[in-house]
């Protein structure tokens, strides 16, 4: 079967709009599937939205559980001045009062400028820095527990966190010197102890 001019020219409207409704139809599918991607993004970013105020809000609900948890915990060490500066008067102070109940023979000690304190093995200070002032003491003793009695007081009536690295005790002369009338009065030992004040600095203190 032959068209000729005159039978195109019958259907060249219908041509016409089979073409135009193919082409909108074409730019129909084609708007759909941007829509359809766009609503797609749309769709995933309102999810990922969704999810961070989510976490943020799990993560608030869980700050304002440890802030309960652990307010008792911060005040205590607050009131014990185990936060913020180091309180060297304080620590001054107290060791004045100690060495003058007589608990030891002598008593000598220093205390180092504030340093870093990098425990071993490391552990979890949170939002704290932690601080160390090396304190060292030395002792003439009559027997073993006044150095116990020492250590008791120091942590009873001193605010504070002292760390007790270790201690190093020997004899004098004057404990195997059975006859001598004076060894009562005499130091019997000599001890060095070794540690420091830790104490923590919340980072976000002003300086």
């Amino acid at each position: 079967m032959k068209f000729s001019k005159a039978d195109f020219m019958l259907i060249r409207w219908d041509i016409l709009l089979l073409c135009a409704s193919l082409l909108v139809s074409v730019l129909i599918l084609y708007s759909s599937d941007e829509y359809a991607v766009k609503a797609n993004r749309d769709t995933q970013s309102a999810q990922r939205q969704l999810s961070d105020a989510r976490n943020r809000l799990n993560t608030a609900h869980e700050d304002q559980k440890n802030m309960a948890i652990y307010a008792d915990e911060y005040r205590t060490l607050d009131e014990r001045k185990i936060i913020g500066d180091d309180h060297r008067l304080d620590w001054l102070e107290g060791l004045e009062r100690i060495r003058l109940n007589n608990l030891t023979l002598d008593l000598r000690y220093s205390i180092a400028p504030q340093k870093t304190y990098i425990p071993q093995p490391a552990i979890a200070s949170g939002n704290f820095d932690m601080h160390y002032s090396e304190t060292k003491f030395q002792f003439d003793l009559l027997h073993e527990g006044q150095l116990l009695d020492f250590f008791f007081a120091l942590n009873k009536h001193i605010k504070g966190q002292y760390q007790l690295e270790g201690c190093s005790i020997q004899r004098t002369a004057a404990a195997n010197a059975e006859d001598n009338l004076t060894v009562t009065l005499a130091s019997h030992l000599k001890a060095e102890c070794s540690g420091g004040w830790v104490t923590l600095k919340n980072r976000n203190s002003p300086q």
